[in-house]
Order: C-alpha cells, then structure tokens, then sequence
C-alpha cells in the first residue's frame, strides 16, 4: 500500500508522520464514532524534528484525483502558506517535506 511505503520513508527522513482517520462510522453498540476531523482533511500529516515545521500530505494512486473538499482544505492552506503537496510515491512526500513545498501536485486541479 503507497500509504504506508510513504509513513516509512517520511518517518526515516527524520520526521513524526500520522495517518488520519476522516469520517463516521457505526459502532456495535449502534452509536456513531466520529473522528472529529474535518471532511477534506488530508491522509498524512506530521513534522520535521530539524524545525518542528508541520506538513500535510493528501495520498493518491496515479489515477486519483483530490475531492471539492480535498481542494477547498488546499486552498486555505495555500492561503496560509503550509506545506502541503499530493505524494503519488515515497518520492513524491519526501520532496515535499524535505524541500517545504506548498502546494505540490495540485496545479492541474487548482481552479483559481
């Protein structure tokens, strides 16, 4: 699975990289669990030990393509200049953390 060959590359780069869990789901007991994230929150998250500079890391396969509300947590970071980036490969994520890019992967999906 890309998602974890990317959590084992990043996290050897020397950074901590969460997996995020986005969604309702019915429990046993017939209670909904919500994860409490918001809708478009990406797949990966985490940080760089060098300077503690927090990343964000929506996951797709070669044919995948972000969601409205994948786009709509894009642009607002965009806004705020956060790292940022679409990895379709472990290569793809450490390009993002390690160089701090903003953004990368979404240009042919940006509307703006």
């Amino acid at each position: 699975m890309i998602q974890n060959k990317i959590r084992v590359a990043v996290s050897k780069a020397d950074c901590t990289i969460f997996r995020e869990n986005v969604g309702k789901v019915r429990m046993a007991n017939g209670r909904m669990f919500d994860t409490g994230l918001p809708r478009g929150f990406p797949d990966l998250s985490g940080f760089r030990h060098s300077d503690l500079q927090v990343f964000y890391i929506e996951v797709k396969n070669e044919k995948g393509k972000p969601r409205e509300d994948q786009k709509r947590f894009h642009q607002r970071m965009m806004q705020l200049g956060v790292i940022h980036g679409i990895a379709r490969s472990p290569e793809d994520a450490l390009k993002i953390v390690k160089l701090g890019l903003v953004g990368y992967g979404w240009s042919e999906y940006d509307d703006t």
